[in-house]
């Protein structure tokens, strides 16, 4: 604001207020009542010179601006729109014209014109941080728009940032406020240091996780993770200083401490996500008691099975050579090498796998046994699905076994499992029935 400017409102303020004496002592009214209407005019004229200001800056300056900003090609300048940093420097200019003219219009009453100046410098340090708040927040959505900010969000350190930056205002405040220098008021901080670090315990170690996090790409926005010790199964929705979200199967949202991610164990399934397949590990508990070597009939049987005839044909073929080698006498089914139903059926999921349109087989694959044990022998499928979403998996991977329970009848074997009601109901009335015969 120009000198030539001020001393003109201040003429014309010290005219409009010459002519309320001379009417006020026309009036015959005593001092006190003029120096009451002269304070009343002069607080009058600066509010609303102040309000013509914010008036000015908001309506018009801004107005047109916002015009600019909307037009232009860069789509920078739309984020400090859409968080309206222009809106928050706007309040600046009330505390301007208050801050210029209060010495002008109240140079008479020291102390109003003390509180007025330092009112306003206050609230202009109070809204140029409020305004560098707005600015960092469109800073981190201009940075979220580039094609790396998913695999490095940088949520937490701007709340670092906005932490500090509180900070610093706090201490400025109090500089200005005490007269003293910043640089003191830190030093002396250094005494409260064991009380600021319970206080900011959790930033503290938010911070120092999510440098880890983030430099380890450990985990990130999007991820699907498992944690069972904060029951948390699902995808990560929002990494914060302190915290991550996580938006479970079930649609409810689980909050993890971000330093738990660090010093606790859990699973990001992301590895999964981003490879060939998703993997099914399952097994048939089969009934060890109908394993058997394979007749002749049953061996004639098996042949009329899709992509078994050759197998068996190569493998008849292999076992009759080496028992004819060492001189196997083969009236007796244990003396040297035969197939059984079991071999066979593995054989059959080997070829029913590589032939599967949803697996990945160029990824691991293995049909195999586990140990045995009172509940039979496990039979293990080892496969991936290219079809990672859930819903179709488990459409995918509960197609394949409806098919392996199936079959299993067709290869003379038997599905193991514990006895129910209905069995030992019938257990006992055959038994019944072969008494009375």
């Amino acid at each position: 604001m120009s000198e030539d400017l001020i001393s003109q409102i201040v003429r014309q303020s010290d005219w409009l207020r010459e002519g309320l004496r001379q009417t006020m002592e026309n009036m015959n009214m005593p001092e006190q009542a003029f120096t009451l209407v002269d304070f009343s005019v002069r607080f009058i004229v600066l509010a609303i010179l102040s309000s013509i200001a914010y008036y000015v800056v908001k309506k018009i300056i801004l107005f047109y601006l916002v015009k600019i900003i909307v037009k232009s090609k860069s789509k920078i300048d739309d984020f400090f729109l859409h968080r309206k940093v222009f809106n928050r420097l706007s309040h600046l200019a009330p505390a301007v014209v208050i801050y210029v003219l209060s010495d002008s219009f109240f140079g008479i009453f020291p102390k109003v014109e003390i509180f007025l100046s330092s009112s306003a410098i206050i609230y202009m340090i109070v809204v140029l941080f409020w305004s560098i708040q707005a600015a960092l927040n469109a800073l981190e959505d201009i940075y979220n728009t580039l094609a790396f900010a998913h695999e490095r969000p940088i949520r937490g350190y701007m709340q670092l940032i906005h932490l500090l930056s509180y900070i610093i205002c706090f201490f400025i405040l109090l500089s200005y406020l005490f007269d003293v220098q910043v640089t003191r008021i830190f030093a002396g901080m250094g005494a409260m240091a064991a009380v600021l670090m319970l206080i900011f315990k959790d930033s503290i170690l938010g911070l120092t996780a999510g440098i880890q996090l983030s430099a380890n790409k450990m985990v990130r926005v999007g991820d699907w993770i498992s944690m069972p010790s904060h029951n948390a199964d699902g995808d990560v929705i929002e990494i914060t200083l302190n915290t991550v979200k996580v938006q479970n199967w079930d649609r409810t949202i689980t909050t993890i401490p971000t330093y738990a991610l660090v010093s606790s164990p859990f699973i990001n399934w992301r590895g999964m996500e981003e490879s060939g397949g998703r993997r099914i590990k399952r097994w048939v508990n089969l009934d060890m008691r109908s394993v058997k070597f394979c007749t002749p009939e049953m061996l004639e049987k098996y042949k009329k099975i899709h992509h078994l005839k050759e197998y068996i044909e190569n493998r008849e073929k292999e076992i009759e050579e080496y028992n004819k080698a060492n001189n196997i006498d083969e009236t007796v089914m244990v003396n040297g090498r035969h197939m059984t139903n079991l071999g066979v059926f593995r054989k059959y999921l080997e070829n029913y796998v590589v032939r599967h349109p949803k697996l990945n087989t160029e990824m691991i694959f293995l049909i195999r046994h586990l140990q045995p044990s009172e509940k039979g022998i496990p039979l293990e499928i080892y496969v991936f699905c290219k079809d990672k979403a859930w819903a179709k998996y488990e459409e995918i991977q509960a197609d394949i076994f409806d098919h392996v329970l199936a079959v299993i009848p067709e290869f003379d074997l038997r599905v193991f499992q514990l006895p129910a009601g209905d069995d030992l109901r019938e257990a006992i009335s055959s038994l019944a029935s072969s008494l009375k015969n």
